[in-house]
């Protein structure tokens, strides 16, 4: 899919420097509270207070190459070969009972399914997408008004379209919150998708970045404890994109890691194999991966729910 878009930029505007991700302004958010990343363990075992729902809003497939490295030796011996991979496009929604309903990535819009010409990704970037290939089932908006609570904001993984192509479903206002450098981000695929990008987040605040320090033990780059109550944590483990952020989320059933797209696939995951060509920086997104993977290897209490496969 990214690749796709990358050719595009180059035959419609040559070589240039590219552009941000988004124009959309950016803020330090007023939530949550920088801590060691090992202060998540003090409770890992205790269950929370989270009730933790996750939605498969459209069926998809896309580039098996650039959800797993192909040219790893595992995948090798596997006889792994590009095509279409079978994926999924999620949210998942987070109820806390006193600071309400949030979700993590968004799924898609309502006006994909229905309107797909006046949906926030249309034209060139729903054709490099193959969006024809979206089979949708539950589109963000149709899901919120079943709610009974309003939705009080939204925490992204990351900014690419995929992540955010629900986002327009979200109401006016509400907050949004990403890794730090996300939208500052500059790559050449931006110059054809910073448009549907900023039509996504159209109505929304300034998105607020977590406060990242760099972590003392380096068991993620770093850590936020979202609400304070170490009951939902925001870490950061980029590569996939600057700010990629997992979440880890204390629910009433135990503990779960979302992964983001710091691995998309159940194989790449069970074969210790890094996602392929649609990470933006390699090396530091197969470090990132291994840090997950040790972190659930010492923790196997953990569920881990994938990018874009359940």
């Amino acid at each position: 899919m990214k690749s796709s878009l990358l050719a595009l930029c180059l035959s419609v505007v040559g070589f240039t420097t590219g552009c941000a991700t988004s124009s959309h302004g950016v803020q330090k958010s007023a939530l949550g509270v920088t801590r060691p990343a090992d202060a998540l363990l003090a409770q890992l075992d205790v269950p929370g207070p989270v009730e933790l729902e996750t939605v498969t809003s459209c069926d998809w497939a896309v580039d098996r190459s650039g959800l797993i490295n192909l040219d790893h030796p595992t995948a090798k011996a596997a006889h792994l070969e590009d095509g279409d991979e079978p994926v999924q496009v999620f949210f998942h929604a987070l109820r806390h009972p006193t600071h309400g309903l949030y979700i993590v990535d968004t799924g898609v819009e309502t006006a994909l399914r229905d309107a797909p010409d006046r949906s926030a990704m249309r034209g060139i970037v729903a054709s490099a997408m193959h969006m024809e290939k979206m089979t949708v089932l539950a589109p963000l908006g149709e899901w919120l008004a079943k709610q009974p609570q309003p939705l009080s904001g939204v925490f992204l993984t990351h900014l690419h379209p995929d992540h955010i192509s629900g986002m327009a479903d979200a109401p006016a206002g509400t907050p949004v919150f990403t890794g730090p450098g996300e939208a500052g981000s500059r790559a050449f695929v931006n110059l054809v998708v910073q448009g549907a990008t900023d039509r996504a987040l159209e109505g929304k605040p300034a998105l607020s970045e977590w406060n990242y320090t760099a972590d003392p033990k380096g068991l993620f780059d770093g850590a936020v404890d979202v609400f304070g109550d170490a009951s939902v944590w925001a870490l950061w483990v980029p590569g996939h994109t600057p700010g990629s952020t997992a979440y880890l989320v204390r629910s009433t059933k135990g503990p779960v890691l979302l992964l983001g797209d710091a691995s998309h696939t159940r194989w790449g995951w069970e074969h210790d194999v890094e996602p392929g060509t649609f990470t933006q920086d390699g090396p530091r997104g197969v470090e990132s991966f291994k840090k997950l993977r040790a972190f659930v290897a010492a923790h196997p209490e953990v569920e881990v729910r994938f990018g874009h496969q359940h």
